[in-house]
């Protein structure tokens, strides 16, 4: 049986067929795939804050990409550019705090790195251009940034990354305080790109988007991880 990977959603205005702007859960099939391509079963979890009960029926959790996270979860006021989805906000935050005090295996995705840090108790940058300078990390609408990431030796995304270090970026935010992780990746400019929690099987933050390449070093680790996790539930039963 393959582990279940659950991966959080959007809900955003869609169309298909004659349907048009019809509120839908729904995330970029690259999610989905990157998680097959490792050896998982992806179901998609659309936001929910009721409980976290979801998390007893799956084995490793991928929190998604999306919208800018509110600034009053780390005691900021909204900026110009800041675009957030409370329902969202919530429903992940409820999935995350349960999937950490079970220990699940967790690996987040831009967005997703950030809500790990802001669960940890840090903070972001809301406008990374007005502290930056710069654009490299969104280039434009739809634009991947291509940058080089620099990786602290030793630690668990250094063993995965190997010698390609080549990522892909699109966010206009990011870390300023990482709370109780440990950043073990900078992009150039010295922006966090990694956050890990050293003192859990397996929580993992990155920046980029591995999920657009099929990055199987970063899927097929959270997948093997949550195999162990299958395993232990089997033994269990």
């Amino acid at each position: 049986m393959r582990p279940i990977i659950g991966i959080t959603s959007y809900v955003l205005p869609a169309g298909w067929g004659v349907w048009t702007d019809l509120p839908t859960a729904l995330v970029p099939y690259d999610y989905t795939e990157a998680v097959r391509l490792a050896g998982g079963r992806a179901v998609i979890l659309p936001p929910d804050d009721l409980d976290a009960d979801v998390l007893d029926r799956i084995d490793g959790l991928v929190l998604a990409g999306g919208a800018d996270l509110q600034p009053s979860l780390y005691g900021q006021e909204p900026g110009p550019h800041t675009v957030a989805q409370p329902d969202r906000d919530a429903g992940e935050l409820t999935l995350l705090r349960g999937a950490l005090d079970r220990d699940l295996p967790i690996l987040g995705v831009c967005r997703g790195m950030q809500l790990l840090t802001v669960a940890a108790g840090g903070t972001l940058h809301q406008h990374l251009p007005d502290l930056l300078g710069h654009e490299k990390h969104r280039p434009g609408p739809g634009v991947y940034g291509s940058q080089q990431v620099v990786l602290d030796p030793g630690t668990r995304i250094a063993a995965l990354m190997g010698e390609d270090l080549t990522i892909n970026c699109f966010h206009h935010q990011g870390v300023a305080d990482p709370g109780s992780l440990t950043v073990t990746g900078r992009a150039a400019d010295g922006l966090p790109e990694v956050v890990e929690d050293p003192e859990r099987r397996f929580v993992l933050g990155v920046q980029w988007h591995p999920e657009v390449s099929r990055d199987r070093r970063l899927f097929g680790a959270l997948v093997a991880e949550a195999s162990k996790e299958l395993t232990q539930a089997c033994a269990d039963r």
